[in-house]
This record gives structure tokens, sequence and C-alpha cells, in this order.
């Protein structure tokens, strides 16, 4: 009999002593892929940025084209000619509506306006709202947005007479 529970007590201590198995535990979770796509954006030129026909004198002055609303002021000697009044720069933009967009103006190179041999100088280059070179703007509902372009010119004295022009560019990007 002794025999048996000796038996009997090491097949229990076995049976307690063997190692227990882990459960094994599973995890996940959920994630979303997204990504948003835009229209291209678009942006045309409609208006030359134009400050119109002046008359130079002896006296050094200049002339400003409002970003705003394209009206011309002149100042000092120079004196403009009702008839050719110029205008503002103007672009039509489109793109994804409410989105943001960087606006970047690129004055004409060296600041100037050239006739041949002949130069002005262009002191300001400004967008609408007066915001100046950069400006952010959200396209609205309809997709689409406009920026007015003007700028300030000086005129020297006795200024030569002659077509003075220069490129410049306006770059939009999505923010």
């Amino acid at each position: 009999m002794r025999l048996n529970i000796c038996l009997a007590a090491l097949a229990a201590s076995v049976a307690f002593a063997t190692p227990a198995f882990a459960q094994s535990v599973t995890a996940s979770a959920t994630a979303e892929a997204r990504g948003l796509v835009l229209q291209p954006l678009t942006l045309t030129r409609v208006d030359d940025l134009d400050f119109g026909t002046v008359i130079a004198s002896a006296v050094a002055g200049n002339v400003t084209i409002n970003e705003d609303t394209g009206a011309r002021t002149v100042s000092g000697g120079v004196v403009g000619v009702p008839t050719a009044p110029g205008q503002r720069g103007l672009f039509a933009g489109a793109g994804t509506a409410n989105q943001q967009v960087d606006l970047t103006l690129t004055p004409p190179a060296g600041g100037v306006l050239v006739s041949g041999a002949n130069f002005l100088t262009v002191s300001a280059f400004t967008m609408d709202g007066g915001v100046g070179l950069t400006d952010t703007r959200s396209i609205d509902a309809t997709g689409a947005f406009t920026v007015g372009v003007g700028g300030t010119f000086d005129i020297a004295a006795s200024q030569p007479n002659g077509l003075y022009a220069a490129d410049f560019d306006l770059t939009a990007e999505y923010q």
C-alpha cells in the first residue's frame, strides 16, 4: 500500500509540475488609408499691368497703378494723358474649391522696365490687398480666384520717350 501511495504522490507531483502553456492573445487595430486629390491649378493673365501714357518733364516723378482698383495716380513732374490711363494687371485662377493657395509675385528682372537702351525703375510692386510679393488665399466655393497687380514706376527728369516694358511672373501653388 505504501508503494501505491508513493506512486500516487509521484504521479500527482508530476502532473502539477508540468509547465502551463500560455494562451495566445490576438490584437488588431483598424486604420484608414486616404489621400486628397486636387484639381490642377490654373492661372491665366487677363490684363497686362499698364501704367498708361504719361508725359515726362524736367522734374522727376512717378506713376502708380492701384492693385485693387486699377486707378492711376501721377506725382512730381509727370503728367498723365487722360485718354490712356493704364490698368492694373489681372490674373484669373482656378482650382479645388475652399483650398489655400500660396501666391508669389516676381517683379521684372532688375526691377526695371526697358525701352532700347533706356530704363525706368519699378519702385513698388504689389498684389491686391496691398500684400506685397507673397500672399495666401482661399479659392472660393466656385473654384475660382483673381489677383490684381499694381505698382509704382519712377520717371526720371527728362525721361527719354519710348515704350517701356518687361515681363513679371505670378505663381500659384497649393499650400
